[in-house]
C-alpha cells in the first residue's frame, strides 16, 4: 500500500476515524498540535537541535546522518508503539458505534495519518518505516504549519452567531448544555478555554491550554458543527482564494471518501436563513487565553439574547456554584481584584467568607459583577438593535426553550 500525501480537509476527515501520529519533538507538541492526534517524536528536543545546528551550519547531508543515527535505534520502538495506539482505537471504536461520519466507509482498518511541521523528511522518514511494517500510511500535505492556515481561515468564516446573555450566576453555561441536548449548534467557549471567566473562573478547573492550542481546539469545534465540504465553500464566499485551490484539490482527491457525510449548512451570502451557533456571552480574554478577533468580532455584531433572572436567584446559583470551592482560592481571587471592587468592598467580602457568611460575601461581589457586565453588554455598537431581553423568574432547563422561540421571531444580522 503507497504512502499518499493529501490536502488537509481530506486529513481531518479521516481524522475522525483513524489515529493521527505528530512526529514533532516533544516541545513542538506541547506547544500545540492537531487536537487528538498523538506525539510520536523522530526526534527528541535535544536531538533535533543537534540535526537542525548541522543543516545550518555543515551541510543537508551532515544533518540526514545525524538523523539516521538518532532514528535507527527507535525504529522497533517506533512501530510497537504504533501498534499498541491502532489497537487501542480499533477496540474502543469496536466496542461502541460510531456516529460521527455514518455511511464513510474507509479503505483499511490499519490506517495512519501523520504530519510534521511542513510535511517535510521527519513525517516522509516515519511514513516509510510505518509502510514497510505494513501500515496504510497518509501524510500530510504542508504538515501542521497548513492545519495552522486552515484554523486561521476558519475563524474569517462568515457564521452566524447567537449570543446568550445574562449577569453571573444566569446560567448561561447550563442552557447551554441544554441547548445542545435539544438539537441545537453549540460552542462552548468556556469549557474549550478551561476557565469559566472571571477572577474565580479557574478555581476547580484543570490548566488551560495555551493561547495556540486554544485556537486549534476552537476552530476544530467550529468546524465539528458543519462538514469540511460546507466550509470550503463558505472560505470561498469569504474570499479565502488560496484556501479555496486547496480545498478543491482536496475534493478532487478525497474521492467518494466523504461524499455520503451529512453536513449542517454554513452561512453565506447567498444562504442567510443558515444554521446559527449558540455562545455564551463573554469578555475577549477568558483566563489566559483570547477569543481570536475575527470571532470576538462577529461576537460582538451578532444578536444577544439576556436572561433577565432577578439578583436573589442569581445568588442562590452563585452560592451552589461557588460555596463549595477552596475557600483560600476564593480569598486569593478577591484579593486579585480589590482594586477594581475597591478596598472596602474587598475587605468585607473577605472578611463574611472567612466568617463562614458565604451568602453576603458573594452578595458584594455579584454586585460588582453586575456593574461590570452591564458595561461590557452596552460597549457594543448597535446595542439596541442587537439586545432581546428575555424576562424569567429563575435558573431552570426550561429558559432554553424561551431562549429558541424568541431567537426565532428575531432576524439575524447580516
Amino acid at each position: 500500500m503507497p504512502i499518499e500525501k493529501i490536502h488537509i480537509d481530506q486529513f481531518l476527515e479521516l481524522a475522525k476515524k483513524y489515529p493521527v501520529i505528530d512526529v514533532r519533538s516533544p516541545a513542538e507538541y506541547q506547544h500545540a498540535h492537531i487536537p487528538g492526534a498523538y506525539n510520536l517524536p523522530l526526534f527528541s528536543d535535544e536531538e533535533r537541535k543537534i540535526v537542525g545546528t548541522a543543516y545550518k551550519q555543515e551541510s543537508r547531508e551532515k544533518a540526514i546522518k545525524l538523523g539516521l543515527d538518532f532514528f535507527g535505534p527507535k525504529m522497533r520502538r517506533m512501530v510497537e508503539e504504533v501498534e499498541g495506539i491502532v489497537s487501542s482505537q480499533q477496540s474502543a471504536a469496536g466496542s461502541r458505534q460510531s456516529t460521527t461520519v455514518p455511511d464513510c466507509e474507509l479503505p483499511t482498518a490499519n490506517c495512519i495519518l501523520l504530519y510534521c511541521w511542513r510535511g517535510g523528511m521527519r513525517s516522509a522518514g516515519i511514513a516509510w518505516l510505518l509502510d514497510l511494517y505494513g501500515f496504510k500510511v497518509y501524510t500530510l500535505i504542508g504538515g501542521y504549519k497548513k492545519f495552522r492556515r486552515l484554523v486561521l481561515d476558519t475563524f474569517e468564516l462568515p457564521f452566524q452567531f447567537k449570543i446568550i446573555g445574562g449577569y453571573t450566576g444566569s446560567g448561561k453555561t447550563d442552557l447551554l448544555k441544554t441547548l445542545k441536548q435539544n438539537g441545537e449548534l453549540v460552542v462552548d467557549l468556556e469549557d474549550i478555554a478551561k476557565h469559566k471567566g472571571s477572577a474565580f473562573g479557574s478555581i476547580g478547573m484543570p490548566g488551560q491550554p495555551g493561547q495556540e492550542m486554544f485556537e486549534n481546539l476552537l476552530a476544530m469545534e467550529l468546524r465539528s458543527q458543519f462538514g469540511s465540504r460546507q466550509l470550503a465553500a463558505g472560505q470561498s464566499a469569504a474570499g479565502q482564494s488560496a484556501v479555496k485551490q486547496s480545498a478543491i484539490s482536496s475534493r478532487q482527491s478525497e474521492s467518494s471518501l466523504t461524499a455520503n457525510c451529512p453536513t449542517a449548512r454554513l452561512p453565506t451570502a447567498d444562504c442567510p436563513t443558515a444554521d446559527c451557533l449558540w455562545l455564551e456571552d463573554e469578555s475577549q480574554r477568558i483566563g489566559l487565553v483570547n477569543i481570536p478577533k475575527p470571532v470576538w468580532e462577529n461576537m460582538r455584531r451578532s444578536p444577544v439574547y439576556f436572561l433577565d433572572i432577578p439578583f436573589e436567584e442569581r445568588l442562590k446559583y452563585i452560592i451552589r456554584e461557588y460555596g463549595q470551592l477552596d475557600k483560600q482560592r476564593v480569598l486569593d481571587a478577591i484579593d486579585r481584584i480589590r482594586v477594581k471592587l475597591g478596598g472596602l468592598n474587598a475587605k468585607n467580602a473577605s472578611q463574611l467568607l472567612e466568617e463562614g457568611n458565604t451568602a453576603e460575601s458573594f452578595n458584594i461581589l455579584l454586585q460588582y459583577y453586575d456593574k461590570l457586565y452591564f458595561k461590557a453588554l452596552h460597549n457594543r455598537e448597535g446595542i439596541n438593535s442587537l439586545l432581546h431581553v428575555i424576562p424569567c423568574k429563575s435558573i431552570t432547563p426550561e429558559n432554553a426553550s424561551q431562549l429558541v422561540r424568541q431567537s426565532e421571531y428575531q432576524p439575524q444580522t447580516p
